[in-house]
């Protein structure tokens, strides 16, 4: 309750009775402070207690009854030996400019103390002299708290070493700060109001599930990683983002109502590359060393050869082949016709399966002239190829052309090699589901290239009754 020794906090106007403008003002003026979140007195130029709002009630325990028309504050809501200093301090106000920003300690009404913050500025009357002041108070851990709060939000928008963005409810930027503006390749403010499918090429889906998941449900129990692709000036960037999700509801309101999400993430994608790229070779070294292990009790070096081939093609092909050099290893230097490469061993084209043998017949490949495996062999090094960007009949074309299964569209050919000669050619190939063929993966596909190409030199050798050498 508010009061003021001019209107008073129980007259009521009758139902005859005319409504006066000052009335309406006085009540107006009761209704806003008792509205107001900060406690608020206010003095005469006597120092008499005038106004007294519900705030100050709470936080002291004096009502407005028994705190409007009280001199000052000495003997109820200060000790009389701090009285005459702190009032000195608030009536000072009346003859400084601006506000004046003091702390001390107010008793409340059971005999506790609570330590304060106020801010005190005169009131004029018409003429112009000081009239009185008012003083608006709050206990000083609750300012600490805004402040620091304020401060944390300054910070977070300002210097924060990780993303910050605040989502609205219709899942638009509302505020960005500076590291995530940079990672989302655009400005702080060109960023506000646009849809996140303008910023993001991929994981759009997943991010605007995820912020809808929070305005429902509330914070996830821990961050998400979500890969996305991030359209810049130089093109689509490839990034993995911890993210961290908060609901964001309004303080002002009895029942909570959404604000949107307030998004922090930040970037691990080199953590992430590095912990794949430590498990993808866990994995590979791990198949090489089960392979060596099977293709030691195979007791035909040629079956040994398609083990190893069995073993590589886990998780880094859909398809793979041995060709053969035609009439023998090659040495090098040597000068000779064309390569002829001669079926080995192949893998099913429709379904997945242990490589097979071709049959007995012993007929080279028709490949044409520069073809992948032929130049792979005359090289003597790894050749990749591609269909690139090519439509899906184009890319079947491309495939056909080659002789290998419609569905290829990336490509690796690594040379067997054994004792300085080329023996022949193992081929790679990748539907569109998976990526094209990178350098380590020619290393890796070089190494199971070796240990064929060992079980191959072994079969010939074997086959030509020569003693190993």
């Amino acid at each position: 309750m508010s009061a003021s020794r001019r209107s008073g906090t129980t007259d009521e106007l009758g139902p005859d009775e005319p409504a006066h403008p000052e009335r309406e003002g006085a009540d107006l003026l009761a209704a806003l402070l008792d509205g107001m979140d900060a406690a608020l007195c206010a003095f005469d130029a006597a120092g008499v207690v005038t106004h007294w709002n519900r705030e100050a009630e709470r936080i002291l325990g004096w009502t407005a009854a028994e705190a409007v028309g009280r001199q000052g504050f000495a003997g109820w809501a200060v000790r009389e030996a701090d009285a005459e200093e702190i009032e000195g301090r608030l009536m000072a106000a009346m003859r400084a400019a601006g506000r004046q920003v003091h702390e001390f300690a107010l008793l409340t009404k059971d005999g506790g103390r609570v330590l304060v913050r106020t801010q005190s500025a005169a009131v004029r009357g018409p003429d112009g002299e000081p009239a009185g002041l008012y003083c608006a108070f709050s206990e000083v851990h609750a300012q600490i708290d805004l402040e620091r709060s304020i401060a944390l939000s300054e910070a977070l928008f300002e210097d924060a070493s990780w993303g910050v963005v605040l989502v609205d409810a219709d899942l638009r930027p509302a505020v960005v700060n500076a590291h995530a503006a940079r990672a989302l390749g655009t400005g702080r403010t060109s960023v506000l109001g646009r849809p996140l499918g303008e910023l993001l090429s991929q994981g759009v889906e997943e991010l605007e599930s995820a912020l809808t998941h929070v305005l429902a449900e509330g914070a996830p129990p821990a961050p998400a990683e979500i890969w996305v692709s991030v359209r810049t000036e130089e093109g689509e960037r490839r990034r993995c983002w911890s993210s961290g999700f908060l609901r964001l509801a309004s303080p002002l309101t009895e029942e909570p109502v959404p604000l949107g999400v307030g998004w922090l993430f930040q970037d691990v994608t080199e953590a992430k590359q590095t912990e794949q790229e430590a498990s993808l070779l866990r994995f590979r070294c791990n198949q090489l060393h089960r392979a060596a292990r099977a293709a030691a009790e195979c007791e035909d070096p040629a079956e040994a050869a398609t083990v190893h081939l069995d073993f590589a093609l886990a998780g880094f092909a859909d398809h793979a082949l041995i060709d053969r050099v035609a009439g023998g290893p090659l040495a090098d230097g040597e000068d000779a016709e064309p390569v002829r490469l001669v079926r080995v061993a192949a893998t099913p084209s429709g379904a997945p399966g242990p490589s097979l043998p071709p049959g007995t017949a012993g007929l080279p490949v028709r490949y044409g002239e520069g073809h992948p495996a032929v130049q792979c062999a005359e090289r003597a090094g790894s050749v990749r190829a591609g269909a690139g960007a090519m439509a899906p009949e184009r890319a079947r074309a491309w495939a056909a052309a080659r002789l290998w299964p419609e569905d290829t569209v990336h490509a690796l050919c690594a040379v067997l090699r054994s004792r300085g000669r080329t023996l022949g050619v193992v081929t790679f190939l990748r539907g569109s589901g998976r990526s094209a063929f990178e350098r380590a993966d020619a290393m890796y596909a070089e190494d199971v290239a070796v240990r064929i190409a060992t079980a191959l030199d072994l079969a010939g050798t074997l086959k030509a009754g020569e003693r190993p050498s």
